[in-house]
């Protein structure tokens, strides 16, 4: 078993280095081009049998374990030597495990409204305090806009929300506005104080609607914004402007069709919506199986190529379309200080296993999009021609005005 993991890894490590303790305590290692190095030991057999059978989801789960670690370094040192070889990996099992997860993905993201909900239960019911350790004030869950290098996450994620807002075109007081995935209803909150609008806000996630509710009620802002427990596709009336921040990454491929014919039903004929998704700039893909199972049942982070098309279909105009590349690498790199630094609050509420299920995932997503072409794409859609003006200085107007 060794010697085929032994022909596995020499082919796979193109790029850097990576020095590998073997369970039996041989030391191997393995070279390429100039690049990052990492060493990282393999504790028990068992370990290394589900490393070569499914890569992509033994690895977070030894990680997870402890069966599996870093040697003279971090998780992260060993997570960019292997992330930077996967982008050029031609390793038939690489290739092998990524066509399956490619031809099978439709099934996994066979998000009905049931399975929506327990896929949302999953990852967003956790206790809520975990988010307080890590998140900025208003638990904005999402990339933050750095306008400036040097911001604090607080300043970027309100940059984050004034930047979207003036994407909405929010132009005059009451505007009735449906925020699809609302969190913890910081934006909704924000458009109401801010832009004067009128928000209704739905989530799968109970958690999310109590922590929601109760913000609006402190806040006085309940008879402006109102939170429901609801599938967006349950939803029956018209709105001025329809907002979903990271949200669409939960829809599943095969509900695009119907997540874009919902926005245009459900938006005025003179309306402005705006989604904001993480994406991938590599085209199609699939997700991470460890991901999918531990963090974001049924999740995918799409292309814009494979996002367009269903756009398309539902008779919409892509009136604007931004990519922004780093600012999630930046957001991320701040969870993780802070959530490393909470450390014992965090075991408090769970247990060692999961905070390193946790440190894992933050750390395997801020390299996604440092190294693996992740990215977020905010796209602008309306129903007419003429719902936005011809240029976009209305956007930076309105943004320099919120910002004084």
């Amino acid at each position: 078993m060794s010697l085929l993991f032994d022909q596995v890894i020499k082919r796979f490590i193109r790029t850097g280095s990576l020095t590998i303790i073997m369970p039996d305590g041989s030391i191997r290692r393995y070279e390429g081009s100039p690049g990052p190095k990492a060493a990282m030991r393999i504790k028990t057999d068992e370990a290394l049998r589900a490393l070569i059978v499914n890569s992509g989801l033994a690895f977070g789960e030894g990680y997870m374990d402890g069966l599996i670690e870093p040697v003279d370094g971090t998780l992260e040192d060993v997570l960019l030597v292997l992330m930077t070889n996967m982008q050029d990996s031609n390793h038939i099992f690489n290739r092998l495990e990524s066509g399956f997860r490619f031809l099978t993905r439709r099934v996994r993201q066979f998000n009905d409204r049931r399975r929506s909900r327990r896929n949302v239960a999953h990852h967003y019911d956790l206790n809520g305090e975990l988010y307080r350790l890590f998140l900025d004030q208003d638990r904005q869950y999402s990339c933050a806009y750095f306008a400036q290098d040097d911001m604090t996450l607080e300043e970027a994620q309100l940059a984050k929300k004034r930047h979207i807002a003036a994407k909405l075109k929010l132009d005059r007081p009451d505007l009735s506005v449906l925020d699809i995935g609302c969190g913890w209803g910081g934006m909704a909150l924000t458009l109401a104080k801010e832009f004067g609008a009128r928000v209704t806000g739905v989530t799968l996630s109970q958690e999310q609607l109590q922590a929601a509710r109760q913000r609006a009620a402190d806040e006085g802002l309940s008879d402006r914004v109102r939170f429901e427990l609801c599938d967006y596709r349950a939803i029956r009336h018209q709105f001025d402007r329809i907002v979903s921040v990271g949200m669409f990454e939960h829809v599943g491929i095969g509900h695009y069709d119907q997540f874009f014919r919902t926005v245009h039903e459900r938006l005025k004929p003179d309306g402005v919506a705006l989604v904001h998704s993480i994406g991938r700039s590599d085209g199609p893909g699939s997700t991470n199986p460890w991901i999918n199972k531990y963090i974001f049942p049924g999740g995918y982070s799409p292309a814009l190529s494979e996002t367009l098309g269903a756009v398309e279909q539902a008779g919409l105009w892509v009136t604007d379309c931004e990519v922004l590349r780093l600012h999630y690498a930046k957001t991320i790199a701040i969870w993780r200080q802070r959530f490393a630094a909470n450390r014992d609050r965090i075991l408090a509420l769970y247990d060692e296993r999961f905070y390193r299920m946790f440190d894992f995932y933050l750390t395997g997503a801020e390299l996604s999009f440092r190294v693996q072409g992740h990215m977020n794409f905010q796209l602008q859609l309306t129903r007419s021609i003429d719902a936005v003006p011809l240029t976009r200085d209305y956007m930076f107007e309105a943004e320099r005005a919120a910002a004084m």
